[in-house]
C-alpha cells in the first residue's frame, strides 16, 4: 500500500501557510482545525499572528492526511495512531513509511472489510431492476 505521492519538501525553516496549502494540497481552514485537534502540530506564530510551520509540521500534516483522506481513519483514530508512533516526525518517518509500518493483521482486516463491502454493492447491484 503506497502513502501519499507529495512534493519534495525543501530546505527551509519555516514555512508561510501558504506554501503548506501547497505542498499538502489543503486549504487554510483545514490546516487551522488540524491544529486544535492533533497537538503534534504546533506553527510558530510571530508577532502579526502569522503561521509558519516548521519542516516538522508539514510532514505531520501529511502523515495525518495519509491518515484520514487515504486510510479512512477518523480523527480520533489518527490522533490515537500518530500517539503510538509518537508523531511521525518524532521518528523521523516520512508520511510514505507510514502505510509500511502497519500491522499487516489490521492491514488484512482493511482489505477484507473492503472485498466484503465491494461484494455487497455487486450484488446490489446485480439485484436491481432496471427503473424504466
Amino acid at each position: 500500500m503506497a502513502g501519499p505521492a507529495h512534493k519534495t519538501l525543501p530546505e527551509k525553516k519555516y514555512f508561510r501557510i501558504g506554501e503548506v496549502c501547497d505542498i499538502t494540497g489543503l486549504k487554510p481552514h483545514v490546516l487551522r482545525y488540524w491544529e486544535t485537534e492533533f497537538r503534534q502540530i504546533k506553527p510558530h506564530k510571530t508577532k502579526s499572528n502569522q503561521r509558519l510551520y516548521r519542516k516538522k509540521d508539514v510532514e505531520t500534516l501529511l502523515a495525518v492526511k495519509h491518515l484520514l483522506y487515504d486510510l479512512k481513519y477518523t480523527i480520533a483514530g489518527a490522533r490515537s495512531r500518530l500517539d503510538e508512533k509518537k508523531g511521525p516526525a518524532d521518528k523521523n518517518l516520512k508520511p510514505r513509511q507510514l502505510a509500511i509500518e502497519f500491522d499487516p493483521a489490521e492491514r488484512a482486516e482493511l482489505i477484507a472489510r473492503l472485498a466484503k463491502e465491494l461484494k455487497e454493492i455487486r450484488d446490489l447491484l446485480d439485484t436491481e431492476t432496471d427503473p424504466i
